[in-house]
Formats: structure tokens, sequence, C-alpha cells
């Protein structure tokens, strides 16, 4: 029965943290997962020997064991049934002894899908009783993506959406990003042998109105300001997200002139009650198709300014 070295299955070394084996699995696990790889034995092969290699690793109990005895895990095997006969016999006269129950992946035993390595080195029975359990598998993580438009996103509303033949009702935030992503914890694909499901992640993808430009909660536009306003000073008619409002204008004022108003903008994402702003720029238009009074106007406006 050959060794079987989980460090290199995972691709990390003896001195690995805790962490770093979390990551190299779910890594490898997400590449090589059943769901992914239908009628594919070499990838179903290799599932299995990455379940393994964190079943032991990711087990400060499993993998002390493991590094301990290495290549001699055979001299291991021994130690560890003298072990367990002599504790047998304690308890036989009565003694403390107490037998091993090593759980498998996701919570079940060793499990069938565990090699002989495993088994003959862990043991693969559950309390000693001799019938092995099924390792647990978790779903694959799904991923779906939501068209929305920038109307969409003024206020929270639910919807109800159709991810792998199956209708799900979420709950869309106010303000949410483009290209934001949310997190529905178990709506994934189904596990196996009992195992919890996946997560589904959505991905946010929100149009923009033609109108505005928006950055965060936000928003720019252009409003086109006649000469005479320009000069004069009044007011203009300015669309905002949720409707037209009346902007007074100040005398003289200068073409990319910005003006803001306050709370025109979008919700802020997971802050309720509170908006960004709008941000107006304004383009002076220039009189065209002049008449022969107008330009004689002009011409004795540009005298007066000599």
């Amino acid at each position: 029965m050959a060794f079987i070295d989980y460090y290199q299955i995972l691709g990390i070394t003896k001195t690995a943290s805790e962490k770093d084996i979390k990551a190299a699995y779910r890594k490898l696990a997400r590449k090589y997962h059943p769901d992914l790889n239908p009628n594919d034995d070499e990838a179903q092969k290799k599932f299995q020997q990455l379940n393994e290699a964190n079943e032991v690793l990711s087990d400060p109990e499993k993998r002390k064991k493991y590094d301990q005895y290495g290549e001699n895990w055979q001299h291991g095997e021994q130690h560890e049934q003298a072990r367990q006969q002599q504790s047998q016999q304690q308890r036989s006269y009565g003694g403390g002894g107490q037998a091993f129950d090593f759980e498998g992946f996701g919570g079940g035993g060793g499990g069938e899908d565990f090699s002989d390595f495993f088994q003959s080195m862990f043991g693969g029975t559950a309390g000693g009783g001799g019938q092995r359990r099924q390792a647990k598998y978790r779903g694959q993580d799904l991923n779906a993506e939501l068209q929305l438009n920038v109307r969409d996103i003024l206020e929270s509303h639910k919807q109800t959406l159709t991810v792998n033949n199956k209708n799900i009702r979420i709950t869309i935030p106010a303000g949410v990003e483009n290209g934001q992503t949310i997190k529905i914890a178990g709506h994934g694909g189904p596990g196996a042998n009992g195992g919890p499901g996946g997560d589904l992640f959505i991905k946010f993808l929100v149009t923009d109105d033609p109108r505005f430009k928006r950055k965060g909660a936000d928003l720019y536009s252009t409003a086109k300001l006649d000469i005479y306003t320009a000069i004069l000073g009044g007011e203009i008619t300015a669309e905002t997200m949720t409707g037209k409002v009346k902007v007074k204008v100040a005398p003289e004022t200068q073409t990319g002139t910005k003006v803001k108003l306050k709370g025109k903008g979008l919700p802020v994402y997971k802050k309720e009650g509170a908006f960004g702003d709008l941000y107006i720029s304004y383009e002076i238009q220039l009189p065209t198709n002049l008449t022969d009074k107008q330009k004689q106007l002009f011409e004795e406006l540009a005298k007066s300014s000599a």
C-alpha cells in the first residue's frame, strides 16, 4: 500500500498554515468538482483525493499523526493497533481506555471514497462499529447575472429569479452598484450524501440613464443655458431621476458652472434614507439666425463695452 503525499495533492508545503490549506483546497475543489466535470472519471478521482487530503491536513490531530509518521506510516499503524489492543484490555478490566472516532470530510466518517491508505492509518469506522459512512460533499457554488436599469435601484424591492430550475425570491437593495455581487447562502448546487448546499452569487449589471453619469450615489448631468438667462439670471427646469425641478440661475453665469442639487442623486447603498447629490454643469448656447435688429443690439452692446 503506497504512501500518499497530501501536501503535494493540495500543492502546498509542510509549513502551510490552516488558512493556506483552506484556500488551496477551495481553489482545487472548485476546479475538479463533479458538477463542473460530469462523466469525467479523472476529475472525480482528483476531487476525492482533494477531499481526503483536506480531511487529514485540516484536522490538527490527523495532521499531527500524519506528519509524525510520514512515509513510515506502517510503523504508526502497528503502534496504533497495539495501543488499541491495550485500550480494549483496560476496558475489560474496568480501565479508562477510550475508542477513537475519526470523522470524515464535511462531518461524515472515513467514507468509502477514502483510500486504503487513509483507512489503514486513520481508521474507517464510526466508533469502532465496523460500518463505513460516505463522505459528505458541499454543493457547487453557482453564479448568475441580473440586468437592471438605474431606475430599478431607486428603492429596495423583491424580485423572483429562476436559477438552476429553482425560483428564488431575493431583495434587490436600493443603490446597488454596477458589477456588485451579493451571496445567497445555501442556494447553489445541492450537496452530496447529505452535505450542505453551495452558495449562489448574483452579479448586478446596472445600465445608466443616458441623461446622467453615475459616480457612486452621486449623479452628473449637463443643462443647456441660453445666453440671456446666463447674463441676466433667471430660472430653468432641470431633469432629475424623480422628476423635473426648478433651478435658479445667478446673473453672469459662465459656461461650465456647476451647481449641486442636494439629495437628488441615487440612494446610498445599505443606508436607508440617505441619498447622493445631483451635479448640473451649465452649457451656454449662443443664439443663431439673428435678425438685423438683434445684430444691431449686439453691436451696440459691443461698442459700449469697448
